[in-house]
């Protein structure tokens, strides 16, 4: 009777959850404070960005995005279209038959491309004048001329490119890839977006986590030498900082006690971990002191126009950070110079203002990767949210078209110089080799080694993927 008062009543399954979540969470905070001063807290679970095994052998371990925020024009770039300069300056529902309706349904004459194309390679791809340098690489690009978007606006548009849905609030295809592949570099996030002055339409939801943990969203990375806010430490000593960090741990732990199993609060304590760690890290990732003149000139960090520096900065701190195994990196539009590629006029000035902004880093980013081993363990992905019409809007501009356009991919298991779809002969419409935006989200995984209908998490009672219930692998543009 008397050990009763020391061993107590049995505990019901709600109590001992209550009572041991402190527990929980100091199991998850243990790799935070452990080597801090805090002492030791018992055995830690694998980091979320821990590195895991794909399913099947990948082809590539790193993902580069260049995001082409606007829709760069197809006719102009990557699609040739001699019809257009035929047919120059006739009305387009005359040569062309019937017409969708557009964004802003002001359409003008067929238009020509300003620009001369040209086969370049041994492949013999089409690329216009407009990129001089990136042409130079025909041979490592396989392009999709033949991609098709669900959305003619811009935010839907760039929801469906990024999550694989035209509604806000779903997790990006870097989250996507963290979640199934995690992280080779424990200090860095393992989704960074490099943003150059310009959040695309529909903002950060585009680089967000959704439903996936919190430690799987995007970290905003601007192209300045102090690119994440509070980087620096602003304590007075690493020992004021530790305190803090034991207060923040404390709270934590009383909130878990309150909210068992909240993802919320194990997530945050995953991210105090990473942004300590990157208090080192990302300075020494910045500084670019350590890289020689030519690659920087390489790069384009001396040149005159204010984009191309800006984005070449960008491109070039890419390939750091495939060396440091931070696993998907987007890199977004320059300010400054540059532009966004939404031209519903002076389509002539703004696709050569972008092209002078992009084209050499572009060019360098793949030289460089190939000069250090890394292309074929990384891929490149160029893509817009759609594309333009193939007539004007107003007298020189053109409306979205997100029924046939071009993107590509270069490095990381895809086949170089080839060419996969077709759009009609304007330049329109897709009409052989229809390729999805689920479609490049399919492939992409398959190319890291994950079967997209696999990569799975539960959340409302459904197993949710990137692919939804669509995507088929694009097998011709595989090595």
């Amino acid at each position: 009777m008397h050990c009763n008062r020391y061993i107590g009543a049995p505990l019901t399954r709600r109590e001992m959850l209550r009572n041991c979540a402190s527990g929980f969470g100091a199991v998850a905070a243990s790799a935070l404070f452990a080597d801090r001063g805090f002492g030791k807290l018992g055995a830690v679970e694998p980091h979320p960005l821990s590195p895991r095994e794909p399913h099947f052998h990948a082809r590539a371990r790193n993902v580069i995005f260049l995001y082409m925020d606007g829709g760069p024009s197809q006719v102009d770039l990557f699609d040739h279209k001699p019809l257009l300069e035929k047919y120059h300056g006739r009305d387009p529902r005359e040569v062309m038959g019937k017409l969708e309706p557009t964004q802003f349904d002001n359409i003008g004459k067929v238009l020509k491309s300003h620009w001369e194309f040209k086969r370049r390679g041994e492949s013999g791809l089409w690329i216009s004048d407009l990129l001089p340098r990136v042409a130079k690489h025909a041979d490592d690009l396989a392009v999709v001329k033949s991609m098709i978007s669900k959305f003619p606006e811009h935010t839907s548009a760039n929801y469906f490119l990024h999550t694989g849905s035209g509604f806000q609030g779903r997790p990006s295809m870097g989250a996507w890839v963290g979640y199934g592949l995690g992280s080779e570099n424990q200090n860095l996030p393992g989704f960074v977006v490099l943003n150059g002055g310009l959040i695309p339409p529909g903002g950060l939801d585009n680089f967000n986590s959704g439903f996936l943990p919190a430690s799987y969203q995007g970290s905003i990375f601007k192209a300045t030498a102090n690119p994440v806010a509070n980087i620096s430490r602003t304590e007075p000593s690493a020992q004021v900082q530790r305190r803090k960090l034991e207060l923040v741990r404390r709270l934590d732990e009383e909130a878990l006690a309150q909210n068992p199993g909240e993802a919320q609060i194990e997530s945050a304590i995953r991210n105090y971990e990473t942004a300590y760690r990157m208090q080192t890290a990302v300075p020494e990732l910045m500084d670019l002191s350590g890289e020689s003149e030519v690659t920087k000139q390489m790069y384009g960090l001396d040149a005159p126009w204010k984009g191309t520096q800006i984005y070449g900065r960008q491109c070039l701190i890419a390939r750091r950070l495939v060396e440091r195994g931070v696993r998907f990196i987007e890199i977004t539009c320059p300010s400054g110079n540059g532009d966004r590629w939404d031209q519903h006029g002076k389509l002539k000035e703004g696709h050569e203002r972008n092209c002078v902004s992009v084209d050499q880093p572009i060019a360098a980013l793949l030289t460089d990767l190939k000069a250090r081993g890394l292309f074929e363990s990384t891929l490149v992905i160029w893509a817009g949210e759609f594309g333009r019409t193939p007539f004007a809007q107003g007298a020189d501009g053109r409306d979205h078209n997100p029924l046939g356009f071009s993107i590509w991919m270069a490095g990381g298991g895809v086949k170089g110089g080839v060419s996969y779809g077709e759009t009609d002969e304007w330049g329109y419409k897709a009409i052989e080799g229809k390729a999805e935006v689920h479609d490049l989200h399919a492939t992409m995984l398959y190319l890291l080694g994950v079967e997209h209908t696999k990569s799975t998490f539960r959340f409302s009672a459904r197993d949710m993927r990137l692919t939804d219930v669509h995507g088929h692998v694009l097998h011709e543009i595989i090595a």
